[in-house]
């Protein structure tokens, strides 16, 4: 086998990242994400691109946030590891294969493929998620109007929210946030997400019970690829009451009242009470998305 040669693209080459087959589509799950030439890499032998990776992050990063596309060719799992190796960011990879991909032995093999590769590249597993995207023939889901909406200018008052829902989180990233720093750093995470987001800091809402009381806090947001739903949570005091799906209710009805075509979100696979909500509210499921981690983040 002739050596590999590993290369950064630009704006005079970026052609090559198009030529490798794209079995798991992610051409069209990344329609709207722009992606830069110089954060894109490529493996090439005998002149052929048998790897890619696509560094990603927002137009003001200095550095990329993940990588968000991902593929190699058929028996080439180590060019994509070597891809990965040799990157100078060392930052967290998605792979976002279509919902069906454990049924189809097409898609399940392209995938695990992928799967190899990563780990093979320095990477492990962080968690399996659901990706959804509404649109308006999903329809607008009905508002219980159980709950008092308001904006709220104080950080402060999100930040203690966040602590308070992350003490009970079955989120896997705010896991790993606690695991590293506590709750302190869970909830600066969240806030550094939601101002990281071009969207109006004015359009965070936390909710009252019609006691008074704080029952949790929904964040509609544009992330730099579209309107999405940044964050849903209830305050551990008052769930077992369905709130969740009352705040993602409102945060719908919120994007879609500011002119939204289509609005993503995502949960992970073992939030089961989360995916019934977003379910119930009439989100389906487009693609899943698997989360690696560097094995040396993971060592901090």
């Amino acid at each position: 086998m002739t050596d590999l040669v590993i290369r950064a693209l630009d704006a005079s080459d970026a052609h090559l990242f198009d030529t490798l087959p794209d079995p798991l589509g992610a051409r069209e799950g990344h329609r709207l994400t722009r992606h830069r030439p110089d954060w894109q890499r490529v493996a090439l032998r005998d002149g052929t691109v048998v790897a890619r990776g696509a560094w990603w992050g927002g137009p003001d990063d200095t550095e990329p946030v993940n990588v968000n596309w991902f593929d190699v060719a058929e028996g080439e799992e180590e060019a994509g590891a070597e891809l990965l190796r040799t990157a100078p960011w060392q930052v967290e990879l998605e792979l976002n294969p279509p919902g069906t991909w454990r049924e189809d032995p097409a898609l399940r093999a392209a995938t695990e493929a992928r799967f190899t590769a990563a780990r093979a590249g320095g990477y492990d597993l962080l968690v399996e998620r659901f990706l959804y995207r509404w649109t308006p023939e999903c329809g607008l889901p009905a508002r219980p109007g159980r709950l008092d909406f308001r904006p709220e200018p104080d950080d402060a008052v999100f930040f203690e929210a966040l602590r308070r829902i992350h003490s009970v989180t079955l989120d896997a990233h705010a896991l790993m946030d606690i695991e590293e720093g506590g709750l302190d750093q869970a909830a600066q995470a969240e806030l550094d997400f939601f101002r990281w987001c071009p969207s109006p800091r004015e359009w965070w809402q936390v909710a009252y019970t019609p006691r008074g009381e704080l029952a949790g806090i929904h964040i509609p947001v544009h992330n730099p690829s579209g309107p999405c739903v940044g964050f849903i949570g209830v305050l551990p005091e008052h769930r077992g009451h369905g709130y969740a799906y009352d705040l993602l209710a409102e945060c719908t009805h919120f994007l879609a009242e500011r002119g939204a075509e289509s609005i993503s979100a995502a949960t992970d696979r073992g939030n089961h009470p989360m995916a019934a909500n977003f379910t119930k509210a009439g989100y389906p499921v487009v693609r899943e998305r698997i989360n690696f981690r560097p094995v040396s983040l993971g060592s901090r």
